[in-house]
Formats: C-alpha cells, structure tokens, sequence
C-alpha cells in the first residue's frame, strides 16, 4: 500500500464509524427512556457484562457511569458462571452487551439473572435475539457493516455501543444534576480533581510564614522581613494586625526610582493601600486566574475580620499540579 492508500483506508474506517454513530440518533426510542429511568431508580449498582470485544466495551461504559454518578462495575460473564455472580444483588441493575444477542456466556447467566428479578438492559445488534427479547429494554446498536473489509473484526459495533453507553452514561448525569464538583471528587488524584476541590487554605503560607510589618516601621526593617520570608512582599498591618496594605519588589523599584530615603520612610508612605486579597475558601485555581488577570505572583489570604492570615504563591498553586 502506498501513503494514499493508507489515508484513504483510514478515512473509509472513519465515515464508515461516524455514520453508523449519526444513525443512533434516529434509534433513541422509548427502549433508551425505560433504560433510563430504571437506572435512575436502581438502589445498588448498575452492572455492566459482555464478553470478548463487547465486554471491552462494556469495562469502558462501568467505568463512565461510575465516574458521572451512577455507581458501577464490569462483570465477565464467564466468571460469573463460576462465582462471581455472587457481586450481583437484587438491587442492582444488569445492562448485557451481545452484537449478535446470543453470546454463550452471556445467555447462560440469564435465567439466574431472572430468578433472582434483577432488571435486564441490553444492547444487542439483533432486535430479535435471544438476550434482546429477554430484556427489560434493548438498545439497537446494530450496524451495516464493520469498517472491517471482511466484515468481521468488530470495529464499527464496538464504536456504536461505547456511544450509546456515553449517551446513557450523559443522559443520567444531567437527570442527576451532577455538577463538576460532584466529578471531581471522583478523580481527586487528576490535574481536573485539583482544580476543582484544591482550595488556598490547603497550599497557602500561614501562621509565622506571612511577612508581616507596622504601618509605622521603617521600610529598612520592612526589606529585612521580605529577604526573611522569601515572598518578594511583605503585608502592612495594624497594631492589632488589621491589613492595610502590602509592599513588594516592584514598589521597592519605584521608590527607589523616586530617590526616597529607605533609611527614614516608613512602611505607611510607601505601601500600596487596598491590597487585592482572596479568602481561604476560594479554590486555587481561581486564585492563579486573579494573579494572571492582576499580573501578580502573590495574594494575601485575609480572615473576616480583615486580617492576613495566609499568602499564597503563584509556585504553590503550579507546585501543587492545579495546571
């Protein structure tokens, strides 16, 4: 085959799959609906099952209604056989995938499934077939052929069922009201868990961290307590530690710019006044947003009672894998 030849194949493969998805739509039907609410008002799990390239497909499909809200898990229809339909209980629900409607290992696990009245969907690509009519609800993922030229690796059915488990799987979360909140604390270890549950009171500095000095100080000792604490910044605080400004590397450019006299300024004439400042509940993301917005590196972490209490570094929240 020559590079043409690659490209073209590849192209068919993907019209082939990508038609055969459009033509779903058409098959959302009161099936998809019933599906749906029994689902919704399963009270144990919604297990998932099929075998070979079907049961690949349907660990993908657990997985996704796991991570959007409807608890879930895959079973191999062959270990269930052989003990593992003991995961099973009578409240949960079973969705079985079959193309043909008649895998072996599948089907002889219905009558247990029967027995023991737990709600059966499945998607099959026969309406017709054995696992379809024994169902709750079937869902036509049927095909008109496999991208396969021989019309036998499963490729163009696999791709149909994984989108109707999406559309299912989306279908619900929306039911549900799942929020990206809701998400995130089902991927707290990814970047996405992060931005979405890591707040500043987790990385913030605080306590004896916090670069603090008197509005009345000399900015001498000031430049001393920045050099300590290694912010680039230090607050400017009340007698009783009410925030009333902050002075950084750059104001310390001005005014040296200026010509002031560092030795006998004080922290009061030289410190920017309404400092922009954040509270600890706010998520850290948020936080590097208002630093990128402001073109600032640092924000102040202040208490209600307008007190800092916390800084927080743009190399906190990058250190903390937020982005």
């Amino acid at each position: 085959m020559t590079a043409t030849d690659f490209i073209t194949s590849a192209k068919r493969t993907l019209q082939m799959e990508a038609d055969a998805v459009g033509q779903l739509q058409h098959r959302l039907d009161d099936n998809f609906v019933i599906a749906c609410k029994t689902m919704l008002a399963c009270e144990g799990r919604v297990i998932v099952t099929g075998m070979g390239k079907s049961g690949h497909i349907g660990n993908k499909i657990a997985a996704t209604l796991a991570s959007t809200g409807t608890p879930s898990f895959f079973v191999h229809p062959g270990e269930a056989s052989h003990g593992d339909l003991g995961m099973i209980t009578k409240n949960d629900v079973v969705i079985a995938i079959s193309n043909s409607g008649s895998t072996a290992e599948v089907i002889t696990i219905l009558p247990l499934i029967k027995r023991l009245g737990i709600p059966l969907i499945s998607m099959t690509g026969d309406a017709d077939s054995v696992l379809s009519s024994a169902a709750l609800a079937n869902l036509d993922v049927s095909v008109a052929s496999e991208a396969c030229p021989l019309n036998l690796a499963p490729t163009t059915s696999t791709t149909v069922t994984l989108a109707m488990g999406d559309a299912l799987a989306i279908a619900l979360l929306e039911s549900r009201g799942f929020s990206a909140e809701d998400f995130a604390f089902s991927h707290p270890g990814g970047a996405l868990g992060r931005k979405l549950l890591l707040r500043a009171a987790d990385i913030m500095h605080k306590d004896a961290e916090v670069p603090r000095v008197l509005a009345s100080q000399p900015l001498h000792q000031a430049l001393l307590v920045m050099t300590e604490k290694g912010f680039g910044m230090t607050t400017v605080v009340t007698d009783d530690n009410k925030l009333l400004g902050v002075f950084t590397d750059g104001d310390l450019r001005r005014i040296v710019d200026a010509k002031v006299d560092i030795n006998s300024a004080t922290m009061a004439e030289v410190m920017s006044a309404n400092p922009k400042t954040i509270n600890s509940e706010i998520l850290a993301a948020q936080a590097l947003k208002i630093m990128e917005d402001d073109s600032i590196t640092a924000l102040i972490v202040e208490d209600e009672n307008q007190s800092p209490i916390g800084v927080l570094h743009m190399h906190d929240i990058l250190r903390a894998g937020v982005v």
